[in-house]
């Protein structure tokens, strides 16, 4: 993966001071635009090398030792790790109690949690921030390593009025679609409901190149047919091409998915409304994983719904 070019990235982010804790496949590319458009970054990765390797490849970036010293040398700490267990680990350091970043966040120091949390572990993480002196946004992002490559991503924001006025520059260089949805949580909300359209309307493709395929009709013209209709979607156009071709690299692992889904049903129970539908595509993933198919791609899904005949 190559660097942003300096006219792709404007350097409107000069003199800011950004921590960024996970650098997989989203944070690297959200880290290399910070830094072409003149952020001074502070990385930490569970695999240091990750942050060494990119430290030395990008022009004002130092890896740190730990996420206490991202935040020591940051106003600004972006976190992106798989889950709300990992979000927990990186901020308070359960375990030592001295490494995470509260441990080195100065007052009214800001953490900016982009990964997807859930809400109910965001309002409990953003209140012990809260108590620490710090705040919390949530900023999950939705549109895969591409959007987060060019800086087209879509960015829910939860979190008060001053505070996304603080972070709006730095979010502005990462998506292409930033929304201040509401207070802190609301990101989440918002994501959790991207994440149940999505995962709905996988199954929905693979359940219908799954009927054409068990028809008599090839996937790939099927989906080539049905591009330019109603069923049209971003979905239909990336997911149907994979599993029409059988490509199931993961951009985005099932599981990952599948725990998506999961805090949907939980968001769906605590909001006390029923919702069929999903409950019938969660059971699906659910079987996906279970089948073994968990760390290949979520277009994948069409395995579970068709399982390949065998020779």
């Amino acid at each position: 993966m190559s660097e942003p070019r300096a006219s792709d990235v404007p350097p409107v982010l000069t003199g800011w001071r950004i921590g960024v804790v996970g650098l997989g496949l989203m944070g690297t590319p959200m880290a290399r635009r910070l830094a072409a458009a003149g952020a001074e970054l502070a990385l930490w990765n569970r695999s240091i090398e990750k942050a060494e390797a990119l430290a030395s490849e990008l022009r004002g970036v130092s890896a740190q030792p730990s996420p206490r010293h991202v935040a020591e040398a940051s106003d600004i700490v972006i976190v992106m790790v798989t889950d709300a267990d990992a979000v927990r680990e990186v901020v308070f350091d359960p375990v030592d109690d001295q490494w995470g970043v509260l441990h080195g966040l100065a007052e009214d120091g800001i953490v900016v949690d982009m990964g997807t949390t859930g809400l109910s572990a965001t309002q409990d993480l953003a209140g012990r921030l809260r108590m620490g002196g710090g705040n919390w946004i949530d900023a999950p992002v939705s549109g895969g390593t591409t959007a987060a490559e060019d800086g087209s991503l879509t960015i829910m924001v939860g979190a008060s009025d001053p505070d996304f006025a603080r972070v709006e520059p730095v979010l502005r260089v990462l998506g292409k679609r930033v929304t201040h949805v509401g207070a802190v949580g609301s990101g989440q909300v918002a994501k959790t409901a991207n994440q149940m359209i999505v995962g709905m309307t996988i199954g929905a493709v693979a359940e219908a190149m799954a009927l054409g395929r068990r028809a008599g009709v090839d996937p790939g013209l099927l989906r080539e047919a049905i591009m330019g209709g109603f069923a049209q979607s971003r979905i239909l156009e990336l997911h149907g091409e994979r599993m029409a071709t059988g490509d199931f690299r993961a951009r985005a692992k099932a599981t990952i998915q599948r725990k998506d889904m999961r805090a949907a049903l939980a968001l769906a129970q605590t909001a006390g409304i029923a919702l069929p539908g999903l409950e019938t595509n969660a059971a699906l993933w659910e079987a996906m994983v279970e089948s073994g198919f968990g760390d290949l791609d979520h277009s994948a899904l069409i395995l579970a719904v068709d399982p390949p005949l065998e020779d």
